[in-house]
């Protein structure tokens, strides 16, 4: 096995300080690898290759020389590593091959820098959406190391069951620890499939199930109550009230979903469109109370169905993205309104409708086909077999029930 020394280097100047350095040790051949530690020569034991510290030494100095101290046992730990992993991986390495190693770049070595090398990767062959989120889980990792990055080779369950303590300490439920750690799993299984770093299973201790969630849909009548607000003064609050209502009549159509719409996806009374989640094709037969909510807004000079993204061509994504945050935010004004005890999101709409089409009898399988209640992988199943023309007809009954003029019979 390669072994590794701590080296110090004189200066030919008794004024000047020497440098330290690391030589590595394989099979006869030695090579070395130089850094930018700067000691005098009294600050070095040359027979136990350690830093010293001289009597009558100033507290600044003191203080360098300790964090000197612990970056030669860090970059040593990491030296022993990269061997570590030579021999379990390779019959034969070179000491060549452990410098190579420990020089190569930090994304190729350090697991923050990493994950940011991959998000920049994932943007430029178009899957912004996976981007963005592994920015998010990167973003909530960053702030618990205190932007200090951390080894490939260092990332271990006790690690993982630290932040886990960390982001249950700032309050963050149990399926958001779940989304940040198997999304933090997925980036580090990466660095194991491209070989920079040996599979330790560092999530093996923590929560990266599902819990269920806490009840967000709404009953009938408080739909109704929310179609029939009289919000003429507050345009805000009313147009977020008409997306909502969309999203329902569109058998809760995700907000990410109705931000794309575009004019060419109704055709001879049939909306189309494709899922962004999962990609798959939805076929919704277009009624009375949709035509009604796109009628109120001018969206002659747009390709979108709904004036939701307004600058064609300009960083649409930043544009959904801030017009849910405003969308939302008024949304829950409206909840508050009527005194509810959850806030009210687009997501409300979605689930709501599977609550009432539930309530109406339309079996599980209708539901699951129409909007993914359950899980992708049963919609998927249900998408590939069943006739769209039954949900169209669980819609058609839904919106019956609710009622498309601006008083709503019980």
């Amino acid at each position: 096995m390669a072994t590794v020394r701590s080296k110090f280097r004189a200066s030919s100047s008794e004024t000047k300080e020497g440098t330290l350095f690391y030589q590595v040790i394989h099979n006869r051949v030695a090579r070395q690898i130089h850094t930018d530690y700067k000691l005098r020569l009294q600050e070095w034991d040359a027979e136990n290759k350690e830093i010293i510290f001289p009597p009558d030494i100033g507290e600044a100095r003191r203080n360098y020389l300790v964090s000197l101290k612990n970056a030669i046992q860090e970059d040593t730990k990491r030296l022993k590593n990269v061997i570590l992993r030579l021999e379990h991986e390779r019959k034969s390495y070179t000491a060549e091959d452990v410098v190579t190693t420990y020089l190569a770049p930090a994304d190729n070595r350090c697991f923050i820098s990493f994950a940011r090398n991959l998000v920049e990767q994932l943007k430029q062959i178009g899957r912004r959406c996976t981007a963005e989120t592994y920015t998010t889980v990167i973003n909530s990792f960053v702030r618990f190391r205190k932007e200090r990055d951390i080894l490939l080779d260092d990332v271990d369950s006790d690690l993982m069951a630290a932040y886990e303590a960390y982001l249950q300490s700032i309050g963050i439920c149990p399926n958001s620890i779940s989304f940040y750690m198997r999304n933090l799993r997925a980036i580090y299984n990466r660095s194991v499939d491209k070989e920079l770093t040996a599979q330790r299973y560092p999530f093996k201790h923590v929560y990266t199930g599902i819990d269920k969630t806490v009840k967000r849909a709404v009953p009938l009548n408080v739909i109704r109550q929310i179609r029939n607000l009289d919000l003429s003064l507050h345009p805000a609050m009313d147009y977020a009230r008409d997306v909502f209502m969309f999203s329902f009549y569109t058998r809760g159509m995700s907000f990410v979903d109705m931000a794309f719409l575009k004019k060419k996806d109704l055709q001879n009374g049939i909306l189309s469109y494709r899922r962004h989640k999962t990609n798959q094709q939805l076929f919704i037969k277009w009624e009375k109370p949709m035509q009604e909510l796109i009628d109120k807004y001018d969206t002659t000079d747009s390709p979108y169905l709904l004036p939701i993204i307004k600058n064609n061509g300009k960083d649409e994504r930043q544009q959904y993205k801030s017009e849910a945050h405003r969308i939302n935010s008024n949304l829950k004004k409206i909840g508050e309104r009527l005194g509810l005890v959850i806030p009210l999101t687009t997501y409300v709409a979605r689930h709501g409708w599977a609550s009432i089409a539930k309530s109406k009898n339309i079996p599980i399988a209708t539901i699951s086909e129409a909007m993914g209640h359950d899980s992708e992988a049963t919609t998927r199943i249900y998408l590939a077999s069943l006739d769209t023309s039954v949900v169209d007809k669980a819609n058609s009954l839904i919106l019956k029930s609710v009622g498309t003029s601006s008083h709503f019979a019980d």
